[in-house]
């Protein structure tokens, strides 16, 4: 079993065991570093499939949350601080994810909260690691970093979770970069990267195509209609964005019957089911079930969820989308041909129909399942595993180089009172692939205040405020 920083969520039902590659061998014993972070479920989920297939193929892997790296309790800030920003100052969120995409990241706080995580990263890493994985955009600017000072010796890459890539996604340092379509590969070059190899997307095994009997026994299962065309929609783990003006959307247009997954977000369900939405639920379990028993899904933000509907077979329609990453991976999508970006209401009905019924929603099943045809010894974790077992790097690196302690010193001096609303704000962007980089626009300053009047700072618990934090 790998070492887990923080308990993240495990699949209801055990995986099949996939049969190892002919070049995994147990004579070339191999263990591989993945560092993610638990900022939603769709963020545990890529490095878990990975971590699975890497151990069947015979390897040691070992898996970190960054946020449990980062010092004095920031991490549980920064996740607070992005759940609220997302539902209460939307227009934050895509304020500072448009300035740090055309400035392509960076900022002073940025900078001050990756160097205070190296240290912690590197006395994390065990001493036989043979390469590091980053699914996370603050990770890899660590793990960057630590390559590039020569700290780090072993293959660092980064897995691209999302369709959309932010230039905070790519780091200095990294050797390659993986991506699930030549859509986010380009993206990825244009940002800077250097070895972008397109690996296809990693899910569940249990997210496949569904016969008839699957569609009938998953909607026995939920008690959802038998006969009627079905509209899953999601909003993630915490339950994001408009979904019940895209509830009362779907219900009222007439294409289909609205089925809502709420995530954690019970507050949300009650008030759905309060508008007489009938088939509303929280956490589920058996995600591959109910995909089985929909005929579209509606999606606001182009996760995971978007790729185990494809590998289901189910044809996806982007709506409503959330601020930031939401529409950005909405437009990847659309371009890709994987799914319709709806962008208009009065749209929305003959989308759906097309997509449950007709030559588009064919199109897309096609284009989806492509995703996934990759023979033996192909895709991310084969890649992975072929770096790690290779024992050298793609490219070259820079000379070790051992900072002077003084420097180290006057660095961890200067850390403490920059651990402040601000850096906890900025660590909060950073952290969802927006980037600290606000700091560097010209109204920082009141837009820090603003954003942290909208948010209730004084409302978090002690050890989260400036004097110290399914999809």
């Amino acid at each position: 079993m790998p070492h887990i920083g923080r308990t993240l969520p495990r699949p209801a039902a055990a995986s099949p065991a996939p049969v190892p590659a002919p070049w995994a061998q147990a004579t070339l014993p191999g263990r591989v570093a993945i560092i993610s972070a638990s900022v939603g479920a769709g963020h545990d989920g890529a490095p878990a499939e990975l971590a699975r297939r890497l151990e069947g193929d015979g390897l040691r892997v070992d898996r970190f949350d960054l946020l449990d790296l980062l010092p004095v309790r920031l991490g549980q800030a920064v996740q607070e601080i992005y759940h609220r920003m997302l539902v209460r100052a939307p227009w934050a969120y895509q304020r500072i994810y448009s300035s740090t995409e055309r400035a392509g990241g960076g900022g002073r706080v940025a900078r001050t909260l990756i160097r205070s995580a190296e240290e912690r990263v590197l006395r994390a890493l065990p001493p036989d690691t043979g390469a590091v994985v980053s699914t996370y955009p603050g990770a890899s600017r660590v793990l960057g970093n630590l390559r590039l000072g020569g700290r780090l010796t072993v293959p660092v890459l980064t897995y691209l979770t999302d369709f959309s890539v932010h230039p905070l996604w790519v780091a200095d340092g990294v050797d390659v970069h993986l991506a699930a379509h030549a859509v986010p590969a380009r993206q990825a070059r244009a940002a800077g990267a250097r070895d972008v190899r397109t690996c296809g997307p990693v899910t569940d095994p249990r997210f496949r195509p569904g016969a008839r009997e699957d569609r009938d026994r998953g909607r026995a299962d939920f008690g959802l209609p038998e006969k009627t065309p079905l509209a899953l929609l999601v909003a993630g783990s915490w339950g994001v964005g408009p979904v019940r003006q895209v509830a009362k959307e779907l219900r009222d247009c007439g294409a289909a019957v609205p089925v809502v997954v709420c995530g954690r977000n019970e507050a949300l369900a009650a008030r759905l089911r309060a508008d007489g939405i009938e088939h509303v639920f929280g956490w589920v379990d058996d995600m591959p079930a109910l995909m089985h028993a929909a005929d579209v899904l509606v999606q606001n933000a182009g996760g995971l969820t978007s790729l185990e509907a494809f590998a289901a077979g189910l044809p996806v329609a982007s709506y409503r989308c959330i601020p930031g990453h939401g529409l950005t991976n909405a437009a990847a999508l659309d371009e890709a041909g994987a799914a319709v970006w709806v962008r208009n209401a009065d749209d929305l009905k003959k989308v759906l129909c097309d997509l449950i019924d007709g030559s588009l929603g064919q199109h897309q099943r096609e284009v989806g399942l492509d995703l996934f045809a990759r023979a033996p010894g192909e895709g991310p974790a084969a890649e992975i595993a072929r770096l790690c077992l290779s024992g050298t790097s793609p490219q070259s690196s820079a000379p070790p180089s051992r900072p002077r302690r003084r420097t180290l010193a006057r660095r961890r001096l200067a850390l403490r009172p920059r651990v402040t609303t601000t850096a906890a704000l900025a660590g909060a962007v950073w952290a969802c692939a927006v980037g600290a980089g606000f700091a560097t626009t010209h109204d920082a300053p009141g837009l820090v205040h603003t954003i942290g009047h909208s948010l209730d700072l004084d409302d978090l618990p002690p050890g989260h405020r400036s004097e110290g934090h399914r999809s």
